[in-house]
Parts: C-alpha cells; sequence; structure tokens
C-alpha cells in the first residue's frame, strides 16, 4: 500500500473527539500493519483505530455479518430468512426483517478478502472511505463542504439494523458521501460503541480530494451564522436589492 498524496491537515483544525480513521477495501494481504488481537464486530473495528490502533482484517477476524456484507462467506440463511430481528425484537416479524436483504449494500463475492483500518495519523494507504464522527456543528461544514463547489444534494441512507453496510459499503459502492447519528442502528446502541448524538460521515475516496480543497477555500462560519435571523433576513433583502439594480 501507498502513502496517499491527499494533504489531510485540514482536518487537524477541528479538533474531533475521536480520530478521523481510513479504511480500505484489499484483495491482497497488506504489508506494514498487523492483524488485530481479538476478533470484532465490524462496526467495532472502527472503534479500535479511532482508539489509535492501525490493523487489517481476514474473513476469520470478524463476527457478525461483516463477512456476508463484504462478500467473503456464501449467504447465510439463518439472517436473510429475517429470524433474527424479531428475535432481537428489531422487527415486527421475518416478512420485515427480510426485506432489507433486497437493497442491503453488499460487495460481490470472493473479491475482497481484508479491510485495513488507520486512524488517520498511522495511515500509511489511500484510503477507499474516510470516516468521521463529528458533532453537528462539525457535520454541517462538511455537508456544505459536499456542495460548495458542484451544488450537489445530500442524504443519509440506512436500516435500523446492519448499520455498518450503510457507513462502509454504500458510499464506496455509490461515490456518494453518508452519514448516520449514532445511537441510531440497533447493533451499534447495543454495543454502546460511540457517545449518543454524534454524526459518522463516510467520505468515499472519489469524493475526498474536492471536500478538502473546499475546506480550505470555504468559510466555515458564515457571516449569517454569526448575526441572528432578523439581521440574517435584512441581510437578504439587501442583497436581493443590489442584485435588481444589477439588472
Amino acid at each position: 500500500m501507498s502513502s496517499s498524496e491527499l494533504d489531510y491537515s485540514i482536518l487537524d483544525k477541528f479538533n474531533f473527539e475521536r480520530k478521523p480513521v481510513g479504511v480500505k477495501f484489499l484483495t491482497s494481504r497488506p504489508k506494514g500493519i498487523e492483524k488485530p488481537d481479538k476478533v470484532l464486530d465490524f462496526c467495532e473495528m472502527l472503534v479500535e483505530a479511532q482508539g489509535g490502533k492501525a490493523f487489517y482484517a481476514a474473513k476469520e477476524d470478524f463476527t457478525c455479518i461483516g463477512p456476508l456484507l463484504l462478500g467473503m462467506v456464501d449467504e447465510d440463511p439463518i439472517f436473510e430468512s429475517g429470524q433474527v430481528g424479531p428475535k432481537l425484537g428489531a422487527f415486527k416479524d421475518a416478512r420485515a426483517n427480510r426485506r432489507i436483504y433486497d437493497y442491503l449494500p453488499r460487495l460481490v463475492k470472493n473479491v475482497i478478502n481484508y479491510v485495513a483500518f488507520a486512524p488517520l495519523d498511522k495511515m500509511t494507504f489511500e484510503p477507499d472511505l474516510l470516516i468521521i464522527m463529528a458533532s453537528v456543528s462539525q457535520a454541517e461544514i462538511f455537508i456544505r463542504a459536499k456542495a460548495y463547489t458542484t451544488g450537489e444534494m445530500w442524504s443519509a441512507r440506512g436500516t435500523p439494523v446492519a448499520g455498518c453496510s450503510w457507513f462502509y459499503i454504500y458510499p464506496y459502492l455509490s461515490g456518494e458521501m453518508n452519514f448516520t447519528v449514532t445511537g441510531f442502528g440497533f447493533g451499534m446502541r447495543s454495543r454502546r460503541l460511540f457517545p449518543e448524538g454524534q454524526i459518522l460521515l463516510s467520505i468515499p475516496w472519489d469524493k475526498l480530494p474536492g471536500i478538502l480543497k473546499n475546506l480550505e477555500e470555504m468559510n466555515w462560519v458564515p457571516y449569517s451564522y454569526t448575526i441572528g435571523g432578523e439581521e440574517h433576513k435584512k441581510r437578504v433583502r439587501e442583497i436581493v436589492e443590489e442584485l435588481k439594480q444589477e439588472t
């Protein structure tokens, strides 16, 4: 794995509560980092990396449905029949649980063999995803940075269970930044992995350069955010009048 050429130093200004984490999906065993010292769920691996550990995981290092989502194992009829969710209280019945497997993001089988994780300060590879835990006000800056030069809309997608599919697999496949609120997601809430009310942003590699550049150029706290609602409305009216005079 080669070092990323992107400059991530702008992210240091956020002083995030936990370190941003780079994730890489690999067909070949990575060099320079070790396997984890314990078996973990897919979502737990993010927490390990946030805590400062760089590592890679193979099929045998995952618990839960991580290998299924990554295409490392065959379909599991116990999960895909929808029988697990009702037993946990996540769904009323199997048919509701079963429906999610028709659209749950998953990788093609037998392509990805390893997943590398590293906190930003230990990342020696160009990530496929950069996952950031941010406050609401910090996440709002990223939402604006995504649209600053493109005008594109933002969206958030997920399901009550298998949240890892939506912040690992969906952004990787779609090329869209996705986010969720910590406290959402049955498994992550049950495992108490994150402080409640934070935003988990997952940024795919092809969105990263533009977002980082826009963070460098844009005003993180626009003037309108500092003057209050009435003054903002007055300023909008003044701008509109000025523009009318120019036409």
